[in-house]
C-alpha cells in the first residue's frame, strides 16, 4: 500500500501555480521530490521565481535542479492552449502528468443573478468546469496504461451553495464535484484516484488577496482571520 502513494519521480502538473492555492501545492509536491509542470495566465515574474526558488532548492551536488520543472502560459478557458501545453509537456518531459492538480480558477465577484451575463456566466464554467474535463482527457490515458494516477480538483465551498460569489460560481464549482464523484467511482478500477478540496475563503489569491478585500466576510470568520496557502 505504501509503494501505490510513493510519488518521489512522478510527473505533476498543476494549473494556476503563479501564487496562492498552486504555487503551495508546487512548493510540498517539489518537497517530495515530483517534478513539476506548472502553469500560469499572466504573472510571468512570480512563476518564474517560483520554478528559480525551487531549482535552488533542489539542486545537486553539480548545481543542476534534481527536479524537472517546466513553465507554460495557459488560458484554460482555451481548448486548443491546453492542447498545445500537453505538446510542450510531452517534449519537455517526455511523459504526460502522473498527477493532476486543477487549479486554475475565475471568479468574478457579482452576486445577484439579474446582474451576471451570459458572457460572464459561460468564461466562468469554461474556466472552473470545463478545463478539468479536458485536463483530465489529456491524462487519463497515460494513467489507465500505467495503472496510477491521482486527479485533484480545486472546488469550493461555493459549490454547496455557500460563498460571497453568484450562482455562476456556485455553478462551475458545483459542478466540478460532481465531475469528481462520477470520475472516482469510473477510474477507481485503473489505480486512478479522483478528489476535490473545497477551501473557504483563503487569502493571498487571485480571488481575495486579503482580508481587506471582503472585512465583513473576514470579520464573520470564527477564526478572525482569512485561511492562508500552506507553505
Amino acid at each position: 500500500m505504501a509503494d501505490l502513494n510513493e510519488i518521489k519521480g512522478r510527473l505533476a502538473l498543476i494549473t494556476g501555480a503563479s501564487g496562492g492555492i498552486g504555487a503551495a501545492c508546487a512548493r510540498q509536491l517539489a518537497q517530495r521530490g515530483v517534478h513539476l509542470a506548472l502553469t500560469y495566465s499572466s504573472n510571468s515574474a512570480a512563476i518564474s521565481a517560483l520554478a528559480d526558488e525551487l531549482k535552488s532548492q533542489h539542486a545537486s551536488k553539480d548545481g543542476n535542479s534534481s527536479l524537472r520543472i517546466s513553465v507554460h502560459q495557459l488560458d484554460v478557458a482555451s481548448a486548443e492552449q491546453i492542447q498545445e501545453m500537453f505538446a510542450q509537456i510531452d517534449k519537455e518531459h517526455g511523459q504526460r502528468p502522473d498527477i493532476l492538480v486543477s487549479n486554475a480558477g475565475y471568479g468574478k465577484r457579482i452576486p445577484q443573478v439579474w446582474d451576471i451575463s451570459l458572457e460572464e456566466f459561460d468564461y466562468t464554467i469554461n474556466v472552473n468546469l470545463r478545463a478539468s474535463f479536458i485536463l483530465v482527457k489529456g491524462v487519463v490515458e497515460h494513467m489507465k496504461a500505467q495503472r496510477w494516477g491521482r486527479i485533484i480538483f480545486m472546488s469550493s465551498i461555493a459549490g454547496y451553495g455557500g460563498g460571497i460569489n453568484g450562482c455562476h460560481y456556485a455553478s462551475s464549482k458545483g459542478g466540478l464535484t460532481g465531475m469528481m464523484k462520477n470520475l472516482a467511482t469510473r477510474l477507481a478500477e485503473h489505480n486512478i484516484s479522483v478528489n476535490d478540496v473545497a477551501p473557504a475563503m483563503i487569502g493571498d489569491t487571485g480571488m481575495i488577496p486579503g482580508a481587506q478585500a471582503i472585512p465583513e466576510v473576514a470579520a464573520s470568520i470564527p477564526l478572525g482571520r482569512l485561511g492562508t496557502p500552506a507553505m
